[in-house]
């Protein structure tokens, strides 16, 4: 209807104005002015101020997408340990709508090619389909195989490697897209904490696991009645302490470690080049520390069950940043980084098992640990090199770049 209309668009308009998508050519929400703008964007039809205001809301968009994804995570895992498995879960919802958002950027940097370079939206749109196609299967997996509570299945895998990817080509379309920007600190350190986070969801199993047993322990288990019968009927067991130890830690004690030290390591190395800042591992690290420590309370409030806090996510991060800050040859830093970074995460997790609480970790996969950084950080560092063209040895903090 005429009157309809007329009410609806100056509303419209008002949203945009409050988004900042007016300053980049679009007056409206009603979805003719939409497409409109869409088509101008894909054509190159708006001009620079535009075209630089579409891309800050677009690049701020990400961080609401991917908060949400990080919400709907961290939730599901405590959910998980309280609850058999629902589909629509409400911690589900909320990283499904954090998907959406992230699916929906995803195909508009497709479609008009904002802000992007081929190798990123490669990244983007590679990593969208891995977790798009992961998440049915996933679904699968549960009807059949049932339970099937792990992080480390085949399953979720692909949903987090998948987001893993997609993140990258944000944080490379970003970087391509950041030089002179004010927020270009504030966003890069978001999107890489966002890619932390994703990086350290599987580990989360191990940490609430421990305390999962420990509330069984205690006599109060954090698990309902249901959760408790499905796990045990599913090893053909009674519910029992065997049990209960059956799906709350599935896999090797050397999984938690040695996942810190070559994955999350590794992240933290690779995101300190990128941003460039001296102490950008160590605020990553304490960034995660206290999104943890602030998901903590509410789920004691909230009845849900906690975890072993990861304070030596800090420790990983100071050794990265510690070790970068030295100039040393690629080979010579690599092999330090390696060291140090598993020497504090391992005694760190051993520090922190005696007094507060901790996965079970097996100290013999130390070493292996150490090789696997040593390789992934060599590679970063050598490759870097050839690429910046500049000789083989660390460069200043203020003249790293992206890798």
């Amino acid at each position: 209807m005429p009157g309809m209309t007329g009410s609806s668009t100056p509303l419209l308009g008002g949203v945009s104005r409050r988004l900042g998508l007016a300053a980049a050519g679009l007056d409206s929400l009603a979805p003719r002015s939409i497409r409109d703008w869409i088509e101008g964007v894909r054509g190159g039809r708006l001009d620079p101020a535009e075209t630089a205001a579409a891309t800050t809301f677009v690049f701020r968009m990400w961080v609401v997408a991917l908060f949400l994804k990080a919400l709907g995570s961290g939730w599901d895992v405590a959910w998980h340990f309280r609850f058999i498995r629902d589909d629509f879960a409400p911690p589900h919802n909320i990283n499904l709508i954090g998907d959406g958002i992230a699916i929906a950027l995803v195909l508009f940097h497709w479609y008009t090619r904002l802000a992007v370079d081929r190798l990123a939206l490669r990244l983007m749109a590679g990593g969208a389909s891995l977790f798009v196609l992961s998440a049915p299967v996933d679904v699968i997996n549960h009807r059949i195989n049932g339970l099937d509570i792990t992080s480390w299945s085949i399953t979720h895998f692909g949903l987090y490697v998948g987001t893993g990817i997609m993140m990258a080509g944000v944080i490379r379309a970003f970087t391509l897209h950041s030089a002179g920007r004010s927020d270009r600190t504030f966003l890069l350190g978001a999107y890489w904490f966002f890619f932390l986070e994703n990086v350290w969801f599987p580990n989360q199993h191990q940490e609430y696991g421990v305390e999962e047993i420990a509330s069984w322990d205690r006599g109060h288990p954090y698990a309902e009645q249901s959760l408790l019968d499905f796990a045990a009927n599913q090893i053909g067991r009674p519910v029992d302490r065997v049990s209960l130890v059956a799906f709350s830690l599935p896999v090797p004690a050397w999984v938690y470690p040695l996942w810190i030290v070559a994955a999350a390591g590794f992240t933290l190395m690779v995101a300190r080049r990128s941003v460039g800042l001296r102490w950008t591992a160590t605020v990553l690290g304490l960034a995660y520390l206290a999104w943890r420590c602030v998901l903590f309370p509410l789920f004691v409030v909230t009845g849900f069950p906690t975890s072993a806090v990861p304070f030596v996510v800090v420790a990983a991060g100071i050794a990265v940043d510690l070790v970068s800050r030295v100039r040393l040859p690629w080979l010579a830093e690599a092999a330090a980084g390696a060291v140090l970074v598993t020497l504090l995460v391992y005694g760190g997790l051993f520090l922190q098992s005696e007094v507060l609480v901790a996965p079970p970790v097996s100290y013999w996969s130390a070493p292996v640990a150490a090789v696997v950084l040593f390789v992934l950080w060599a590679g970063v560092r050598r490759g870097a090199s050839l690429l910046e063209g500049a000789p083989l040895r660390a460069s200043s903090p203020s003249s790293q770049k992206a890798t």
